[in-house]
């Protein structure tokens, strides 16, 4: 019989996901030694090595492989345990854990933290990260709700938008295009567009926009976030299709100028996603609810 406890597989799940010990006690509040104590005693109990290590990089052996497919469905089954408890509860008290991408960032903590001064027994983690972990994410079940601009195909979810998302280009205020006005879209194909990385939800927006259009664009450097796509434009660097969510600070300081193109804004909205199926939480569900019923009212572009 194999004798295991929850916290050594609380512990080994942390360490196989970072694949770092020191990470993994680093978010589990724990020293170092304590987390090898707790690997060490796992180790023994299965019988099987569970890690190996090559040069400084630690790797999952094919049992380590096993044990971290079955602590994770562990770990998932006490979350909605948890959550099912807390639902008892009610809305005075629980747990709510939000992932965005990058760009949400922008008006997740504003509805945040009205929906927490709403429910002030609510603890929340909002974790902000880039489309493929978020899609990651979503697909081992990580988070309770996540936002992002274009949901997956292919990945069994459910997607409802809750707030339009206008993409718009922008320039810095001393380009000749800021003072046009009805600019025609092959005159943008003659510019250079800084550009978000392959595989976000901009980019993605952007390419099929033009390509509708039979036009497409000069691209320079690729960026990770919607704040380096800023900076660049600013410097003159090229233009850039950006949300009109993101540009409150840059507009009202004139540090950038939104131009006036046929056919823009690009028209999309922001979704509220989770795994289909997925039992909600009463906190994750009230949340979802307010996201539907009032953050378009919140959150009013420029």
């Amino acid at each position: 019989m194999l004798h295991v406890t929850l916290r050594q597989l609380q512990v080994f799940e942390a360490v196989a996901r970072h694949l770092s010990f020191s990470r993994a006690a680093e978010e589990l509040h724990l020293t170092q030694p304590a987390v090898s104590m707790q690997i060490r005693q796992l180790d023994e109990s299965v019988g099987l090595p569970l890690f190996e290590q090559i040069g400084k990089k630690i790797f999952l052996t094919d049992a380590g492989k096993e044990i971290y497919h079955y602590s994770r469905n562990i770990a998932q089954q006490l979350a909605e345990a948890e959550a099912v408890l807390e639902e008892m509860k009610g809305l005075k008290r629980g747990k709510l854990n939000i992932s965005v991408v990058s760009t949400a960032n922008y008006f997740a903590p504003q509805l945040l933290a009205l929906f927490c001064q709403r429910h002030s027994g609510v603890t929340l983690s909002l974790n902000v990260v880039n489309r493929e972990v978020l899609l990651n994410q979503l697909a081992n079940n990580e988070m309770d709700l996540g936002v992002m601009g274009q949901p997956p195909e292919g990945l069994d979810i459910v997607a409802e938008p809750f707030m339009e998302n206008p993409l718009v280009v922008i320039a810095s205020p001393g380009h000749p295009l800021a003072a046009e006005r009805n600019i025609l879209l092959p005159r943008l194909a003659e510019e250079t567009f800084i550009v978000r990385e392959q595989g976000s939800g901009t980019r993605s927006a952007m390419e099929r926009f033009f390509l509708q259009h039979g036009l497409t664009l000069s691209t320079g450097m690729e960026m990770s976030t919607d704040e380096a796509i800023k900076q660049a434009v600013q410097a003159g660097m090229g233009l850039g299709i950006v949300s009109m969510l993101t540009l409150s600070l840059e507009l009202e300081t004139r540090r950038l100028a939104v131009l006036d193109v046929e056919s823009f804004p690009i028209r999309r909205n922001w979704f509220v996603v989770h795994r289909k199926g997925k039992r909600l939480s009463a906190v994750a569900q009230a949340f979802k609810d307010f996201l539907l019923k009032e953050a378009e009212q919140v959150i009013v572009p420029d």
